[in-house]
C-alpha cells in the first residue's frame, strides 16, 4: 500500500521536471519585476534609507542567494564545533515550518511543531550551546543578550536577505551543482536576489562538491564567483556518518540485509540517495518537500515492516512518531576539499579582534 500510494506520486515528481522547467521561462516578466524590487530595497539598505542594526559582539551569519538546498545546517553545526570550546554560543533561527510565533528558547525535548527541525537538531545536538528562534533576528538577538547567560558568539541561520540585521561576517554558499551564477531570480529561476548580492559575502563556500573536484574546475569556479565578489572562495563537501539510530551508530550490513524505505523531505535530497546508491542499498524513496509536517496517515502509511532509512534533519520531525527499531538517520558533516585551516583562522580572527576591543 505505501509503495502504490507514494511511488506513483514520485514519478510524476520526476516526469514533470523539465516540463517545469520550461514552463518558469514563461514567467521570466514577473522575474524581472521581482528583481527590479529586490534591487531597490537593496539600494535602499546601501543609501541608509533602511536600517541595519550592526553589533559590538561577534554576530556571524549563514546564508544564500538561492531558494534552500545549500548546506546551512551543517555550515552552522561546523562554526559551533569550531567557536564552542572558546565562546558561549548561540544559535538564532526563524524556526521555518513552526506553528509558534515570536521568540523561543529552544530545548531538546521541543517538537519540531513548535521550533522548527534545524533548531530542534541543534538543540538536541550540542548541550553547550543556547538555541533560539525568532522572525524578527533584531529582537531575538536582543532577547539573547538579555540572558543572564549572554552568548558571546550569535550565529544567524538563513540571514542573508534578512537585511534590518547586519552580521559582522557573513558566508554565503552556493552549491555545487546549482552555483548561483547559472541560475536566474524568482519565479523563472531559484534566486532569492540577483547575482550582485554576492558582494556582501566575507566567505563564498561552494557546498555539496565531489571529493575529486579538479582543481582546474576550482579555479573556473572562482574565477566566475570573483565577476560577482571579492571574497575567498572554500570548497566543501558532505562527510556522511554510520547509521543511526535513537541507540547510537549500526553497520551498514544492518541495512543492506533487506529492502528498506529512504524518507526525504530536504530541498535537494540528489547527493543523499547517490551516496546510498555507492552503499549498494536496496531502497524505495518516498520524497516529500522540504521541511514537510507527516500527517497521521502518512505515519500510519510509514509505521510498517521496512526499516526506515532517513536525513539527520527528517529524523528529528520523525523521531517519537515510528516505532524506535524502525528509525534510523545518516549523519553528515561539513568536509573542507582544502583550506580548512585557513578557513577556521578567518573566522577566528573575526571573533577575537572583537575580544582584543
Amino acid at each position: 500500500m505505501l509503495s502504490s500510494v507514494y511511488k506513483g506520486g514520485i514519478c510524476s515528481k520526476s516526469n514533470t521536471f523539465e516540463l517545469v522547467k520550461k514552463l518558469r521561462l514563461i514567467l521570466w516578466p514577473f522575474a524581472v519585476v521581482y528583481d527590479g524590487i529586490t534591487r531597490v530595497r537593496n539600494l535602499c539598505f546601501e543609501k541608509g534609507i533602511f536600517q541595519e542594526q550592526t553589533y559590538d559582539f561577534p554576530v556571524i551569519g549563514v546564508g544564500n542567494l538561492s531558494v534552500g538546498g545549500t548546506g546551512k545546517t551543517p555550515v552552522i553545526e561546523y562554526l559551533v564545533r569550531l567557536l564552542q570550546d572558546h565562546y558561549k554560543i548561540a544559535t538564532l533561527s526563524r524556526g521555518y515550518g513552526r506553528k509558534t510565533k515570536g521568540y523561543l528558547d529552544v530545548a531538546p525535548e521541543n517538537s519540531a511543531a513548535e521550533v522548527g527541525d534545524e533548531p530542534l537538531q541543534f538543540a538536541r545536538k550540542f548541550n553547550r550551546i543556547q538555541v533560539a528562534v525568532c522572525e524578527k533576528r533584531r529582537l531575538g538577538i536582543e532577547r539573547l543578550r538579555q540572558k543572564k547567560r549572554a552568548p558571546e558568539v550569535v550565529l544567524l541561520d538563513d540571514v542573508y536577505q534578512h537585511r534590518y540585521v547586519k552580521p559582522g561576517f557573513l558566508i554565503m554558499l552556493t552549491a555545487y551543482t546549482d552555483l548561483f551564477y547559472t541560475d536566474f531570480v524568482l519565479p523563472a529561476g531559484n534566486l532569492r536576489e540577483s547575482n550582485s548580492g554576492a558582494a556582501r559575502a566575507d566567505l563564498v563556500v561552494v557546498t555539496k562538491c565531489p571529493l575529486d573536484l579538479p582543481e582546474s574546475d576550482r579555479i573556473k569556479i572562482k574565477e566566475r564567483i570573483s565577476r560577482y565578489s571579492e571574497a575567498p572562495v572554500y570548497f566543501s563537501s558532505i562527510a556522511y556518518g554510520l547509521p543511526t539510530d535513537a541507540t547510537g551508530e549500526v553497520e551498514w550490513q544492518l541495512l543492506k540485509d533487506q529492502k528498506i524505505n529512504v524518507v526525504t523531505g530536504i530541498a535537494k535530497p540528489k547527493p543523499f540517495l547517490d551516496y546510498l546508491d555507492q552503499m549498494g542499498l536496496n531502497y524505495e524513496h518516498l520524497e516529500f518537500d522540504d521541511h514537510h509536517t507527516f500527517s497521521s496517515t502518512e505515519l500510519e502509511l510509514l509505521d510498517g515492516k521496512n526499516k526506515i532509512l532517513t536525513t539527520e534533519k527528517d529524523y528529528v520531525r520523525l523521531q517519537g512518531k515510528l516505532k524506535q527499531t524502525q528509525l534510523f538517520y545518516l549523519p553528515i558533516a561539513v568536509q573542507f576539499l582544502s583550506g580548512a585551516a585557513d578557513f577556521d583562522k578567518k573566522i577566528l580572527k573575526f571573533t577575537e579582534d572583537y575580544s582584543r576591543t
